[in-house]
């Protein structure tokens, strides 16, 4: 480990949609390894999101956002690479992804993933009734 490593990153704000329950899902798992509460997380679907000068609900609900302490915002690949990056046990994806063309790919993996994420939602739903129901 190196002494980057152990330094506490600034905090991130991340803007999701918690209406999705993979959504959901995944910020519970950033919410349980994010030891040195580094991150800040504001659900957007929450009726009491209204968005400021830099966000609005329909943006926030369209992608992932974050916001980092030095007021820059990203989105998409590049915002999940920030929350790799303050994650202990996943700083090492955040570096991969500074090799050249690496952000460029996942940004195409994730925009393929939104087409899709209406579906993996319908799907994922579906299996958490049919096991609810065998319970």
């Amino acid at each position: 480990m190196t002494s980057a490593d152990k330094e506490t990153p600034p905090k991130a704000t991340l803007f999701y949609d918690g209406s999705c329950p993979l959504c959901a899902s995944e910020i519970g798992y950033y919410k349980r390894v994010d030891r040195d509460q580094v991150l800040d997380f504001i659900d957007v679907s929450s009726e009491h999101f209204s968005g400021d000068d830099r966000i609005n609900r329909t943006d926030a609900m369209a992608r992932f956002h974050v916001r980092l302490s030095d007021g820059q915002q990203v989105s998409g690949a590049r915002a999940f690479v920030e929350v790799w990056r303050v994650i202990p046990g996943w700083r090492w994806l955040a570096r991969l992804a500074r090799l050249p063309g690496a952000v460029l790919v996942l940004e195409a993996c994730y925009r393929f993933f939104l087409r899709l994420r209406p579906l993996i939602v319908r799907a994922f739903s579906g299996y958490k009734r049919i096991v609810g129901r065998s319970s």
